[in-house]
């Protein structure tokens, strides 16, 4: 008679730490594992390879210019011909490859924007300066005044590398800064996740 309570007491008894190990120590874990150590993310354009292949032959015209023609007569219209030539196409392959393609990566202190495939121009800001996140679901080239590395006084900047959804930062001094990239809403749902943390509250997503 006196056996049988304590088997019944010990079997709660021993339950309990599992119950509290399996409910207790996982959400939080999981809440954390959903913030990435490191998000990275792109957006390409090949349209753009098009208008770097016009500046390609702007370039080698003038060099053509320069290198066939005859520099005996006629001089200053063909000094003109040839630097505006290069000028042109180097001014539209710059122009076209540096926003050819854009890549995004945000870590626990800074979101850092490289365009074009030699990381030129770049742009780094510190998530400290950064008060929150919007998903944008189109950004286009026409809101912004055309492609690549923009700037408008009214809207703030912007990097454009083609048409589609973007990510838009409002940072402290009330400027915004959008950038065209592929899944903006899992880099906004990081940004504000991280925002959370440094405000104190995990689950400020």
């Amino acid at each position: 008679m006196r056996d049988h309570p304590h088997e019944g007491a010990a079997a709660p008894h021993d339950d309990a730490p599992s119950q509290g190990a399996g409910s207790g120590a996982r959400p939080p874990s999981g809440a954390h594992a959903e913030i990435p150590e490191v998000w990275h993310g792109s957006a390409t354009n090949r349209v753009q390879w098009l208008l770097a292949g016009v500046g390609a032959g702007c370039l080698a015209l003038g060099i053509e210019l320069a290198v066939d023609s005859s520099w005996a007569s006629s001089l200053t219209p063909l000094v003109m011909s040839v630097v505006g030539c290069v000028a042109a196409g180097l001014l539209v392959l710059f122009g076209t490859l540096a926003f050819v393609h854009v890549a995004v990566r945000v870590d626990e202190d800074y979101l850092e924007v490289r365009c074009g495939h030699i990381g030129v121009p770049r742009r780094r800001i510190p998530l400290d300066l950064v008060v929150g996140a919007d998903f944008a679901p189109r950004v286009t080239p026409r809101h912004w005044g055309g492609w690549g590395y923009r700037w408008r006084p009214e809207q703030g900047t912007a990097v454009v590398v083609r048409r589609g959804e973007g990510l838009v930062l409002q940072l402290g001094d009330g400027r915004t800064f959008t950038v065209t990239v592929d899944d903006a809403e899992a880099a906004v749902r990081c940004i504000r996740r991280r925002l959370g943390l440094r405000k104190g509250s995990p689950a400020g997503a």
